[in-house]
C-alpha cells in the first residue's frame, strides 16, 4: 500500500495502551498481522486498515500519508478506507472498472469521473489529475 505509515501505526496503538495482541484480537485479526505491519513486513489490505484505524479512532489518512500531488486515484480510495468493489458499489460502476481506472489501462469518461469523484468525495479535476499521474508513470512503477 502506498504511504503506509508503520510507525504511525505503533505510535497510535502505543499512545492509546494496547498491545499488538489487543488491537488485532479486537481487529479479527492475528497478532502477527499487526506486528508485520509495524515492521514494515506486510502492507495491510484497505478493509483491515479502515478497521484497525477506527479502533484507534483513526482516520486511514492518519496511517497512509501520500501528497495530493502525488496521489493516483488508488490512492484516494485507500485514504477513504474503501476496498475496489466498495468503491463500485458506492459509484455504481463495475469493480473492473475502478480497478481499470486505478491503473490507468481505459479512458476515464465523464460519467465514470463524475460517479467515482463524487463516490470519493472530491473534485473531478482531483481525481482528473490522479488519473493522469497515473498514466503517465514511468513503465514498470505500481499503480
Amino acid at each position: 500500500m502506498r504511504g503506509f505509515q508503520p510507525q504511525a501505526l505503533s505510535n497510535a496503538r502505543r499512545a492509546r495502551g494496547l498491545s499488538q495482541a489487543e488491537l488485532a484480537r479486537s481487529a479479527g485479526m492475528n497478532p502477527g498481522t499487526v506486528r508485520k505491519w509495524e515492521l514494515g513486513e506486510s502492507s495491510p489490505q484497505v478493509d483491515l486498515l479502515a478497521k484497525v484505524a477506527d479502533l484507534l479512532d483513526l482516520a486511514v489518512a492518519d496511517l497512509v500519508k501520500v501528497p495530493e500531488e502525488e496521489r493516483y486515484p488508488g490512492d484516494w480510495r485507500v485514504l477513504r478506507g474503501m476496498t475496489q468493489p466498495q468503491l463500485g458499489a458506492a459509484a455504481g460502476v463495475t469493480t473492473r472498472i475502478v480497478g481499470s481506472v486505478e491503473r490507468g489501462e481505459i479512458s476515464l469518461s465523464d460519467n465514470a469521473a463524475r460517479r467515482l469523484s463524487a463516490a470519493l468525495g472530491i473534485s473531478e479535476a482531483e481525481l482528473r489529475a490522479s488519473y493522469e499521474r497515473v498514466r503517465s508513470r514511468p513503465l514498470g512503477a505500481p499503480a
